[in-house]
């Protein structure tokens, strides 16, 4: 086995590259089109809002948009 010395400024932009490279593999593996586990507009809003990250306004704002959208339309 030999032994390669790279400088660090090497090593963190390489170690940079295949981390996006791993991101990017995993984003186009998963199906992005796939539709929402329910079509339950409050059930979604709800979770929003669970995870305390999200402003009333942006979860106001989030259930009036989907309430426009057609895939949610009854």
């Amino acid at each position: 086995m030999q032994t390669i010395t790279i400088t660090r400024k090497e090593y963190d932009t390489l170690l940079a590259s295949r981390m996006k490279i791993d991101y990017l593999r995993q984003i186009l593996t998963d199906d992005l089109f796939s539709p929402p586990p329910t079509k339950n507009i409050n059930e979604i809003t709800t979770a929003f809002y669970e995870t305390g990250k999200y402003s009333k306004a942006f979860i106001s704002s989030l259930k009036k948009g989907l309430k426009r959208s057609s895939y949610f339309k009854k």
